[in-house]
């Protein structure tokens, strides 16, 4: 193991010393290939046994170990990956698939294989966020090919298919209802073992069909204290780390931090179902309590923007077309009682949380807060269990398009409606969206359906995020991915 570069000085960097050497102890190289191993320190453990068909999957995609059909280029554009190209006839769009790929278990990526994963998406409860509102059929066509079918043209079928959560893997991954990606995916990096919810190892796959990766390996340790992952970074127990708090930020060499726009908004999300905020004018005063600027000077030290909209400048062609939306008539709030939902994964969400208690408080609100690790709270805030619920938001993960966020979080049979919204103006707004070709027009159509959702102030956005990320000095080739879809790439090792 490598010496830490500097001593442990501060009682926090012994703690994640202590937390994360049993992890990292060994950074040797093992099976083929010599170089050091990349340890990496992620933010939220597990959800669902690393699952692609949860958000599980976008570890997998930043480990580099499943793929998708499709890439996306940094302009949201979809690119070749499993497949080499497609081609649309009208609902159907025809993708040609990759020769010569093989998944980690040495069986061949066939056209069965394609149609068998993207089948169990399909039939999945709940499906992929990324097929909210889309009836899509799969079957093999000519050899080699994948035929791919919606109920109603869809242009961005391409496009949705690069979801990570769409990931090809190989037959032995699905049994039953459960899909295990140990040894089943396609990439540079083999996921070789699952500890839990504690860490993962990965192994260089000679085999793989892009090259070989220039790193051995990958350690992966969940450590969900912010505190803990950047002194991971300071101490040298871990290479690169994810999502560094920025209280932590500042407290760390700027040479080891990188940070980016990225398309994730912080949100209050109000319950238009039940309780205070059913009350249009009390969701507007809600929207009128709150000061976004001295959120984002107090708890992000400056290191995130005021929204102002649900989409931000990491999209700055939204603030173009945006135009002030206009919701209800505030109205008082006369003592009503609320209960604000949020969780402890984003080490800057429960200041959050409690800066807004104390906003909401002077408009006239009593506020009760409650906050727990994601995975304890997300089933309770999907079933409207809170009056609000404060949520960091990624708005173009899935897709490199807002419409499909857009209609998961506010579309009446969304999968992700945290706000129970259920309003014929938004749903026909999103529809439009949704069926509207790429380009110009269809950037109207989002920023249309973003000014029906704030009408009902049914999600008040208060910031948009950056990513801030810690590399060791001698990492090379880290992805600095605003979608955070990359981490670990072909070419990342340690110098």
């Amino acid at each position: 193991m490598r010496v830490p570069s500097r001593p442990l000085l501060l009682p926090a960097v012994l703690a994640a010393s202590a937390l994360l050497t049993g992890c990292f102890a060994s950074t040797e190289a093992t099976g083929t290939g010599a170089g050091e191993r990349l340890r990496v320190a992620m933010m939220q453990p597990p959800r669902s046994g690393l699952s692609p068909l949860s958000d599980d999957a976008f570890k997998l995609s930043r480990w580099s170990t499943a793929e998708t059909l499709v890439r996306l280029n940094a302009d949201g554009d979809a690119e070749p990956a499993l497949a080499t190209g497609w081609k649309q006839s009208g609902r159907s769009w025809t993708f040609t698939l990759r020769k010569d790929v093989t998944f980690h278990d040495g069986t061949e990526l066939t056209a069965e294989a394609v149609v068998r994963s993207l089948v169990k998406a399909t039939d999945a409860s709940p499906k992929p966020r990324i097929l909210d509102g889309v009836e899509l059929t799969v079957k093999e066509g000519d050899p080699g090919t994948v035929i791919v079918t919606t109920a109603e043209e869809d242009p961005l079928v391409p496009q949705r298919l690069s979801s990570p959560q769409l990931s090809i893997l190989a037959a032995k991954a699905y049994r039953g209802k459960t899909v295990n990606p140990v040894g089943a995916g396609t990439g540079p990096f083999e996921l070789t073992k699952v500890s839990g919810t504690s860490s993962a190892t990965l192994d260089r796959y000679d085999d793989y069909w892009g090259g070989t990766a220039q790193a051995p390996g990958i350690d992966v340790t969940f450590v969900p204290d912010g505190t803990a992952r950047a002194a991971a970074l300071r101490s040298g127990e871990a290479d690169i780390v994810e999502a560094v708090p920025v209280s932590q930020a500042a407290l760390l060499d700027k040479d080891l931090i990188t940070e980016v726009p990225m398309p994730r908004t912080n949100t209050l999300y109000l319950n238009t179902e039940k309780g205070a905020f059913q009350d249009p004018a009390l969701r507007a005063a809600a929207r009128e309590a709150i000061d976004a600027e001295s959120i984002v000077k107090g708890v992000y030290e400056g290191r995130a923007d005021v929204a102002e909209g649900l989409l931000g400048p990491a999209l700055p062609w939204a603030a173009d077309l945006r135009e002030p939306a206009h919701g209800a008539k505030s109205g008082d709030p006369a003592g009503k009682s609320i209960t604000i939902g949020t969780f402890t994964d984003r080490a800057e969400l429960p200041e959050v949380a409690a800066a807004l208690q104390q906003q909401l408080q002077k408009a006239g609100f009593r506020v009760k807060l409650e906050v727990r690790e994601y995975a304890n709270i997300e089933s309770d805030a999907l079933a409207g269990a809170f009056d609000a619920f404060i949520l960091s938001r990624a708005t173009v993960l899935d897709s490199g398009d807002p419409a499909a966020y857009l209609y998961s979080d506010f579309a009446s049979d969304g999968s992700f409606n945290i706000s129970q919204l259920a309003d014929p103006a938004v749903d026909k707004a999103l529809s439009k969206a949704g069926a509207t070709p790429t380009g110009d027009t269809r950037r109207r159509a989002v920023v249309d359906a973003e000014a029906a959702v704030l009408a009902t102030d049914a999600a008040v956005p208060m910031l948009h995020e950056r990513v801030i990320q810690g590399d060791a000095a001698d990492v090379v080739g880290a992805a600095h991915d605003p979608r955070e879809r990359e981490l670990v790439t072909l070419d990342t090792h340690v110098k």
